[in-house]
């Protein structure tokens, strides 16, 4: 009864929709189990570039079962349209394949609202967040007055709860914040009909994934954002609003730790992030802007330009110790070709104190005290992206994903050379 978790080890982006896709050919279930529509998981296939927020990046494969678990707030208008796009390549969508956990919380047009007023609000103390409304929802998810998808089984009493919210987020818009409040009996009867849509696809989300590991199928669970993110473990309070770790999966979508097998961490062969916080090996010269174009590093769900920097390798060992990685999955190890000379971060230092770990649950003004110590590899400039074994790379790539395995304590698994499917080198 094998569970695999796909967790990001670094500040989300890290190529996760990928390495999903190519786990997706061998299991049963793929489960999304946190976070939102603020989310962008890129697959390149079927001729076209697919960027899905919230259906499981396992749903191009015609076996696979697709969750969109508790864990995960859910926009209904964002749902609907990832459905129909998906439709529109010859997808099946259908209700037999892609399951909405009925415990899943639902985000109104006024969780938008306030997301973006409180974020207007903060001027320069300005998270960064996607202003899609997930901080908003999981607050009301904690104060015990969200909306659950199980009750669009009845749409009409789902469109009473839905006015009551709006009416309530609407007095908040007005008196708190000086805003026009959003129309509700438009809102209502939005949401009456994407309930009505959706209703055929809403399932008991922990039922599913407990009959499946019980008949011994696997079950691939999908994290969004990473570890740095993480509500927790991440640089508060530049994180996001759910739990993005590997313990998140178990939560997100109810089962226990006895049927994880495996838990991969996905890292880009250098470092990213969107939006405010600390980044100790952010670039901010003619190499970050070369990392940035050839990496194509524009935020999926923002189309916002993404911080690059080195590989910090200490980031990764807090990963690998959060999570209980068993292994990594490096994407994007092309974009460093011809980079010469190469470095990793190995260490921090602050007034001459050496540390060797991140200090991640000390928040964003602790890790923004401190330097990194980089260490120097060299670079290539062959062209790997035809490379499809391990002995296809280059000398000093071979070297670079070793170092990278010295320092965190895990294998490399799988590592990503170019932007297509079948552009991986397995190992093990």
């Amino acid at each position: 009864m094998p569970a695999i978790i796909v967790v990001g080890a670094q500040w989300g982006d890290e190529g996760k929709g990928r390495v999903v896709d190519d786990l997706a050919r061998e299991v049963h279930i793929v489960a999304r189990y946190n976070g939102g529509d603020n989310a962008g998981h890129t697959v390149v296939a079927l001729g076209h570039t697919l960027r899905l927020h919230l259906v499981p990046s396992g749903i191009l494969h015609p076996h696979v079962t697709c969750l969109i678990g508790a864990g995960v707030v859910v926009n209904p208008v964002q749902l609907a349209a990832e459905l129909d796009e998906l439709a529109a390549l010859g997808v099946d969508v259908s209700p037999e394949r892609v399951k909405l956990a009925a415990a899943a919380h639902i985000i109104l047009p006024t969780h938008r609202a306030l997301d973006g007023a409180r974020e207007s609000a903060r001027g320069r103390e300005a998270i960064g967040t996607t202003r899609r409304g997930i901080g908003p929802v999981y607050a009301d998810k904690a104060a015990r007055v969200g909306l659950r998808a199980g009750q669009m089984a009845d749409p009409e009493a789902f469109g009473e709860r839905v006015r009551a919210l709006v009416q309530a987020h609407n007095r908040l818009l007005q008196e708190h914040y000086g805003l026009e409040p959003l129309p509700v009996d438009e809102t209502v009867a939005e949401s009456v009909a994407l309930a009505r849509r959706l209703r055929p696809h809403l399932t008991d989300g922990s039922e599913l994934v407990a009959r499946a590991l019980a008949a011994g199928q696997t079950v691939l669970c999908e994290g969004a954002q990473g570890t740095l993110l993480d509500l927790d473990h991440g640089t508060y309070p530049y994180v996001t609003s759910s739990s993005c770790v590997a313990g998140g999966a178990l939560t997100g979508l109810g089962f226990g730790p006895q049927a994880v097998a495996r838990v991969i961490g996905v890292a880009k062969a250098y470092t990213t992030r969107v939006g405010a916080g600390p980044f100790p090996t952010e670039l901010t010269d003619a190499i970050g802007d070369r990392i940035r174009q050839a990496g194509g590093e524009y935020g999926t769900t923002t189309g916002r330009p993404r911080r690059c920097g080195w590989l910090d390798l200490p980031i990764l060992r807090y990963a690998a110790q959060i999570n209980g990685l068993t292994e990594l999955a490096l994407t994007k190890l092309d974009v460093l070709t011809g980079i010469q000379p190469l470095k990793v971060a190995v260490a921090y230092e602050r007034g001459g104190e050496r540390i060797e770990r991140f200090p991640g649950e000390w928040g964003a003004e602790e890790v923004a005290r401190w330097q990194p110590v980089y260490e120097e590899l060299p670079g290539w400039t062959e062209e790997i992206r035809s490379a499809r074994r391990w002995e296809d790379l280059p000398e000093a790539a071979r070297a670079y994903v070793e170092r990278i395995e010295e320092a965190v304590g895990v294998p490399v698994t799988l590592i990503g050379v170019g932007p297509e499917r079948e552009e991986v080198v397995r190992r093990g």
